[in-house]
């Protein structure tokens, strides 16, 4: 399995930006792509998740800003980010984990940056 990230850059506060991240491999029904993100000198924190079921769920500092979807035929996931903050500033990585084994797959990350 393989995860390919794009659409990271840089952006001023109160923009928006895209992430994609791409899953090649194998099929992926029971499973759950999630989106991670770390900023510089802290730890990898869950930003949001959606399931092959379609349960979603979002850390509470994205809640109202950012929307997670998922196109199966593609096996791609899309994190949809709005009304960007200085504090959103960070390397953004995506995550794919079988739900039934719990294998778990990362991609190569890719920053986010927001200016003030």
């Amino acid at each position: 399995v393989q995860l390919q990230a794009s659409g990271g850059g840089l952006v001023q506060a109160g923009g928006s930006l895209r992430l994609s991240c791409a899953a090649s491999g194998r099929t992926f029904a029971r499973s759950a792509m999630r989106w991670f993100r770390q900023a510089p000198g802290k730890q990898r924190d869950l930003v949001a998740g959606i399931t092959s079921g379609g349960s979603i769920n979002y850390s509470d500092s994205v809640k109202g800003r950012f929307t997670i979807s998922r196109d199966g035929a593609k096996n791609t996931v899309y994190l949809q980010m709005n009304s960007l903050k200085p504090e959103d500033t960070a390397v953004y990585y995506c995550n794919l984990q079988f739900l039934v084994t719990g294998l778990t797959y990362w991609g190569q990350g890719t920053q986010v940056t927001v200016s003030s």
